[in-house]
């Protein structure tokens, strides 16, 4: 019984216009990759940590379409929060729509096999960036924002980090300690490349946590980020797209 991880799948069978195929050679076919890859690993007795924007989809009945094609792959599923996951709701209107094979973590915690998992989707932050790691792609989706705009978002993304801070410790806080392994999970990186010391990093830290998963990032040069251990904390970088769409192994 092995656990791995694999973040930021973007699917789109509910919102097709939303393909991540635009966004060049590397993400042709990504859906059939991934399925691939995975079944080629993954058993049933498995788990697979999927540390969010999982769909495209805007509302849950359309994100079902996705969340189904996942449950038809092998292992069970824990699923967090992405900045793109706008079809998430309480978790109350979803667990009972939710397939079988599918847990969401919100604001709680879940236990597999003697594994403790936490996490929340944490957010942008002035603390750290990653900009001399990635190969910048123009969105062909986006639009250009004013500078008054610019800065009304940065207030908000630290008003969004102070708030998902707190939500990190409400579920670290509910973690079974007696568990042998202590696993965090979160969306947007919690700390730096050189894994200095982050505001995050210090809530895994003090909640002694083995081992985080997270994701986010796209169009990181593949083999430059420097990732691993620091002060008893393992952090793994799983998006999709710079793991070639191969789920990795977390533990054992």
């Amino acid at each position: 019984m092995t656990i791995w991880a694999l973040s930021d799948p973007h699917l789109a069978f509910g919102a097709p216009s939303k393909s991540m195929e635009v966004f060049g050679p590397d993400w042709k076919d990504y859906a059939e990759k991934i399925a691939t890859h995975w079944k080629q690993q993954i058993a049933p007795s498995d788990l697979v940590l999927i540390p969010g924007d999982i769909s495209w989809a805007m509302k849950l009945e359309e994100a079902l379409i996705d969340l189904k094609w996942i449950d038809a792959l092998p292992g069970t599923k824990l699923l967090i929060r992405g900045n793109h996951d706008y079809w998430w709701s309480s978790k109350a209107k979803m667990t009972p729509l939710l397939p079988p094979t599918i847990h969401c973590l919100h604001n709680d915690a879940f236990v597999w096999n003697e594994v403790a998992i936490g996490g929340s989707r944490l957010w942008d932050t002035q603390e750290y960036n990653f900009n001399t790691y990635i190969t910048f792609q123009e969105n062909p989706r986006a639009r250009m924002k004013t500078p008054e705009e610019l800065l009304k978002e940065k207030e908000e993304d630290e008003r969004i980090f102070a708030r998902e801070l707190e939500r990190l410790k409400l579920s670290l806080s509910q973690l079974k300690k007696e568990c042998k392994t202590q696993i965090a999970m979160t969306h947007y990186p919690p700390i730096g490349a050189d894994l200095a010391p982050s505001k995050a990093s210090a809530i895994l830290e003090a909640h002694q946590i083995d081992i985080c998963v997270f994701g986010h990032l796209h169009n990181v040069k593949k083999g430059s980020l420097p990732f691993g251990e620091a002060r008893g904390v393992k952090y793994l970088f799983t998006s999709c797209d710079y793991l070639d769409f191969i789920p990795l192994r977390v533990c054992p």
